[in-house]
């Protein structure tokens, strides 16, 4: 992450902002789309234990996302920017008492869940997080605990790639997997909107930040960083859900 940077970077005539923008969603070439893993998964491919799997690990990092939140803020010193990103907090936790609309991200990932036959205890008490996920996560999360806010900020543009993720998901799901109750796939639905107007902000404050080359390059590495967390995530998935898992291992 901390490599130095090409010769002559510093020195180089920064980016316009439209290319500046237009590499870092260059960046969707390694997002985690194209995994493998992911590939299979959207395309219907997977058993009733990988899905199964894939949704208790992800949840570990639906669970960090408010506290990498937090942790952006902690260091920011701009009301403005805190109290809009507050928002983002709550996209997450919820509100109230988590029913309906007061349901965050978390809770409807927990609805995920049990449509794909996992129980509250599965996902909550965390039993099925494999090491490679545990530790990718907890990786993003301390680099936003360390970071300046702006790239805590940064790092949360793979929120430019996600919508299409979603609307694979959506589109492809009820007919892969007809086991699979419709009702609990809200997660996916929710966030194509949330991602948008969480992109725009995201993008606010990377041009904000991008006003030197340096810069530039730095937000570019930063953006790979949190691509490879996620790629990693599901390296993690697949090496721990092979197609021949014995039952017993299965969740």
């Amino acid at each position: 992450m901390n490599a130095p940077l090409p010769q002559g970077v510093a020195d180089a005539a920064p980016w316009s902002p439209a290319e500046f923008e237009a590499r870092l969603r260059a960046k969707e070439s390694g997002y985690h789309i194209h995994h493998p893993f992911n590939k299979r998964l959207n395309s219907g491919a997977l058993a009733p234990f990988q899905v199964r799997g894939w949704v208790a690990n992800r949840f570990y990092y639906q669970l960090a996302i408010p506290m990498k939140d937090a942790a952006v803020m902690s260091n920011c010193d701009d009301r403005e920017t805190r109290r809009r990103w507050l928002l983002r907090m709550l996209d997450h936790d919820g509100h109230g008492d988590f029913e309906g609309a007061d349901a965050g991200g978390i809770e409807i990932w927990t609805q995920l869940g049990l449509a794909v036959g996992l129980t509250r205890e599965d996902l909550w008490s965390q039993r099925h997080v494999q090491p490679g996920v545990r530790f990718a996560v907890d990786a993003y999360v301390n680099f936003a605990r360390r970071s300046p806010w702006q790239e805590g900020v940064i790092s949360s543009l793979t929120e430019m790639f996600a919508p299409k993720i979603h609307a694979d998901r959506l589109a492809g799901w009820p007919s892969h997997y007809p086991w699979i109750d419709a009702r609990g796939l809200g997660y996916f639905r929710a966030r194509i909107p949330l991602a948008q107007r969480d992109v725009e902000h995201g993008l606010e404050v990377a041009m904000a930040y991008g006003s030197t080359r340096e810069k530039q390059e730095r937000a570019a590495e930063i953006l790979q960083f949190k691509i490879d967390v996620l790629w990693a995530m599901l390296d993690a998935v697949e090496r721990a859900y092979p197609d021949d898992l014995a039952p017993g291992l299965r969740p």
